[in-house]
């Protein structure tokens, strides 16, 4: 749902899907070809929230931020399930793994990867393709080639679903059985696996 605060009202560019069960409330923007999950919350009413082209924001994340402050998610940044990002800028084509806690004024540069869980303290920087794990996360390699061609290629895929769920998506009633004709086909993805050598 899409929420007006103060007489703020949030702006969606019509080629992104945002969710129905979302909640983005006020002053928020989202550019082109972005995806917001069910259950995530984008909270404008203390600061702003930006989300640039080709980003997404998966299930169950939130955003917000303490007065005053502006979240910047840059192009092509990918926000996996149940990530909290607060008051943060997060670079161009970063991935954010799933239950990650980013906070207040970390700076991300552009094609970082944040692991699963991590969680960044206030006030941390961190350069370009930084490798970042833990609690509290620290930077532990460099992103490599094959790797940032691996999450470019996975966000492409949410980069490829706003359309196919305008298209495509509509509320319905459960079936009772599996139909004999249910069509089992997939994209075809690597898995993070070949990358922890």
């Amino acid at each position: 749902m899409i929420y007006q605060f103060n007489n703020l009202i949030p702006v969606v560019h019509p080629s992104s899907f945002v969710h129905p069960q979302a909640a983005v409330t006020g002053n928020v923007i989202i550019g082109k070809d972005v995806y917001i999950g069910p259950g995530a919350a984008l909270r404008g009413d203390w600061g702003q929230i930006i989300i640039e082209d080709g980003c997404n924001v998966q299930e169950n994340c939130t955003i917000h931020m303490f007065p005053g402050i502006t979240v910047l998610l840059k192009e092509g940044t990918h926000v996996g399930h149940g990530a909290v990002v607060h008051g943060s800028t997060l670079g161009k084509n970063c991935l954010i793994g799933m239950n990650a806690v980013i906070m207040d004024n970390v700076q991300l540069g552009d094609e970082c990867i944040v692991g699963a869980l991590s969680f960044i303290k206030a006030d941390a920087i961190f350069e370009n393709r930084s490798m970042i794990v833990g609690n509290p996360a620290k930077k532990i390699k460099e992103v490599s080639d094959e790797m940032m061609k691996w999450k470019t290629e996975g966000t492409k895929l949410y980069q490829q679903l706003p359309p196919q769920l305008h298209e495509k998506w509509k509320v319905c009633e459960a079936l009772t059985t599996v139909p004999p004709d249910r069509i089992l086909s997939y994209p075809v993805y690597k898995t993070w696996n070949e990358f922890k050598k």
